[in-house]
């Protein structure tokens, strides 16, 4: 939920060299857009210069990304992370099977590219257009878990208690990666996701239980 991930299909098979050429786009405008707010600030950033930068048309950067928020935010990992929790055992138990995939996917994608990661996530903390598109896109995130949840439980993707459990995961994690920002990103970001996945799990701590961890 932090990075993308688009070396492969969501069924294992190499993407066509149309999907390899969307992909190649997409990358250019973001490696675009990372670079110019590095040297002129966000706000100064234009979606003009993104495409002279990434040799590409302003017609063509709105059409992969609606807004230059969705630059820095749309994470094409979502779609690979349902389909790795389709593929855990099937008894293995929820919380396990999400955080055996949560963990995998966070150190690969601050290992692929941190530099990256931790430009996205100090936007999210720094610039309010981009962690309120942030707020936004959660529901997108939530629904797929709430399929997720729903076929590893047997139950309605719209029953409350799927779409309670499923959008508070995705309310904690955004919190997780805030507070890695804000904490000038000092700790193992996948160390935290599991602390996270705890406090969901069996709740806050008790004062003495979090000083001794």
């Amino acid at each position: 939920m932090t990075a993308a991930r688009t070396a492969s299909r969501a069924d294992g098979l190499p993407p066509g060299l149309r999907e390899r050429k969307k992909i190649k786009t997409r990358a250019a405008i973001r490696a675009a857009t990372y670079a110019l707010v590095e040297e002129r600030g966000y706000d100064a950033t234009t979606i003009e210069q993104i495409a002279e930068r990434a040799e590409v048309s302003p017609s063509t950067v709105s059409r992969y990304f609606p807004t230059k928020e969705d630059i820095v935010l749309t994470d094409e990992s979502d779609p690979v992370l349902l389909e790795e929790l389709r593929s855990r055992p099937a008894g293995e138990p929820w919380p396990q099977s999400v955080r055996r995939v949560l963990r995998r996917a966070v150190g690969a994608s601050v290992a692929d590219d941190p530099a990256a990661v931790r430009l996205r996530t100090r936007l999210m903390v720094e610039v309010p257009a981009v962690r309120s598109r942030m707020m936004q896109s959660m529901s997108v995130t939530g629904r797929l878990l709430c399929t997720a949840i729903a076929e590893r439980t047997g139950r309605d993707a719209q029953d409350l208690e799927v779409r309670v459990c499923a959008m508070s995961l995705v309310g904690a994690l955004m919190e997780t990666t805030l507070y890695w920002a804000e904490n000038d990103h000092r700790d193992d970001l996948a160390d935290l996701v599991d602390r996270t996945l705890t406090v969901l799990e069996h709740g806050l701590p008790t004062t003495d239980t979090a000083t001794n961890t």
